[in-house]
C-alpha cells in the first residue's frame, strides 16, 4: 500500500511504492513477558542520486483474537535500526555543535524524553546565539528578543511549542535542568529544531546560492556584450572594472572583513 515517506538522508518527500520489503515473525517462546510479534520494514529511498535504505522494527503483544492468534494494540516499542535514529542529515553549514545535540536529542527520544528535550533546548539556544547574536541570561528571554526579528509563522511555530504543558517550564529555567517532559512534547520541539534549521540556516544559504548565479550571470553577460554598446553605456572608468571583473563598488578586490 503506497504512504507518504521522507527520506532521512536527502530530506525528499516522496510516496513510497514499490521500493519497500515487509516482514514479520512470531516469538512463541516460553518466557517472562510472553509471545510477541516483531515487524519490520525496510525502505530504499527512490531518489536516483540516494538510494539509501532504511530499517524499522516494531514490537508487539501477541494474543489470540476471535481469528486467531494475531498482534494486538499498539507497539510496545519501536526501533530504528539504519539510521539508529529519525534525525535528519542537515548540511555542513549548519554548525556541528547544533548538529550534535539535535541528532542525540533524536536517539533519546523514546528512551529518555527528559533528556532529550534538555538537548533540544540546548539545541534552541545555540541557534538563536549563532544566528541572531542573541545571548542572554535565560532561553525565554533570548526567544523574545528575536520575536520582531522572525517571520510571524516562524514566531507562532515557537509560540505554540513553548505553550505545550511542560515545555514552557523548560524554557524558563536554566537550559542544563532537567524539566519532566512526555514523548510527544520532547518530539515537538525535535520538530521545532527542523523547521528552524531550514528557515534559517537552509534559507539563508540557498538565497546566498541564488545570488551568487545572479551575480555570475551578469558578469558573464557583460563580458559577451559588443564592445559599441559598453562603450554607448558606460562610462570609461567603469567599462574597466566591469571587464576585469572587478567589483564596482569595492574595486580594490578587497574583501571586508564583515560576515
Amino acid at each position: 500500500m503506497p504512504f507518504h515517506w521522507t527520506c532521512p538522508y536527502c530530506n525528499r518527500d516522496t510516496t513510497i511504492t514499490d521500493t519497500q520489503s515487509t516482514n514479520w515473525f512470531n516469538f512463541t517462546l516460553k518466557n517472562a513477558v510472553g509471545p510477541r510479534h516483531f515487524a519490520t520494514l525496510m525502505v530504499v529511498c527512490p531518489n536516483p542520486k540516494c538510494q539509501l535504505f532504511t530499517l524499522t522494527m516494531w514490537m508487539y503483544e501477541y494474543k489470540n483474537n476471535p481469528n486467531g492468534p494475531d498482534r494486538t494494540g499498539d507497539p510496545l516499542e519501536t526501533w530504528h535500526l539504519i539510521p539508529p535514529s529519525t534525525a535528519k542529515v542537515f548540511p555542513n553549514y549548519v554548525p556541528q555543535p547544533i548538529r550534535n545535540d539535535y541528532i542525540e536529542a533524536c536517539k533519546i527520544k523514546d528512551l529518555s524524553p527528559k533528556a532529550s528535550a534538555t538537548l533540544s533546548r540546548r539545541c534552541l539556544q545555540g541557534m538563536i546565539r549563532d544566528f541572531w547574536g542573541i545571548s542572554k541570561p535565560r532561553l525565554v528571554e533570548e526567544i523574545d528578543a528575536i520575536k520582531s526579528k522572525v517571520d510571524p509563522d516562524t514566531w507562532a511555530a515557537i509560540d505554540a511549542v513553548r505553550k505545550i504543558g511542560n515545555i514552557g517550564a523548560h524554557m524558563e529555567k536554566d537550559i542544563n535542568v532537567i524539566v519532566d517532559v512526555d514523548p510527544e512534547e520532547a518530539q515537538k520541539l525535535i520538530e521545532l529544531i527542523e523547521l528552524l534549521v531550514k528557515d534559517w540556516y537552509i534559507t539563508r544559504h540557498q538565497r546566498k546560492e541564488r545570488l551568487k548565479g545572479s551575480r555570475a550571470l551578469s558578469r558573464l553577460r557583460m563580458r559577451k556584450m559588443p564592445r559599441t554598446l559598453l562603450v554607448q553605456k558606460f562610462s570609461p572608468r567603469e567599462l574597466h572594472f566591469r571587464r576585469s571583473g572587478c567589483d564596482w563598488d569595492n574595486p580594490s578586490g578587497l574583501r571586508s572583513s564583515a560576515p
